[in-house]
């Protein structure tokens, strides 16, 4: 059990809640706030749509080893992560 990969997850797991249902946007940081049609949305998406996750496959990671397991976590936080961002900035941007 890597005891490090595990506090990573579960401050993820942390911050996915304080985003996702506390609504803490403030803590994301790099968006122009007035360019966000719906802060409560943008706070649901990112916290339940990228925190969440990444921060149980982290967990995931940390408690289980196979084969390539960094590469594997890179890729997912990189699918979750494009998609996030595409999401946001379709539906929550005002252009």
């Amino acid at each position: 059990m890597d005891i490090g990969l595990l506090l990573i997850g579960i401050a993820l797991l942390v911050v996915s809640y304080l985003v996702g249902v506390k609504k803490q946007t403030w803590l994301l940081a790099g968006f122009n706030e007035k360019m966000i049609k719906d802060k409560t949305l943008l706070g649901t998406v990112t916290g339940v749509g990228f925190f969440l996750p990444l921060g149980l496959v982290v967990i995931f990671n940390s408690i289980f080893h196979y084969a390539n397991e960094g590469t594997v976590l890179v890729v997912i936080m990189l699918v979750l992560l494009t998609a996030v961002y595409i999401f946001i900035n379709k539906r929550l941007l005002d252009k």
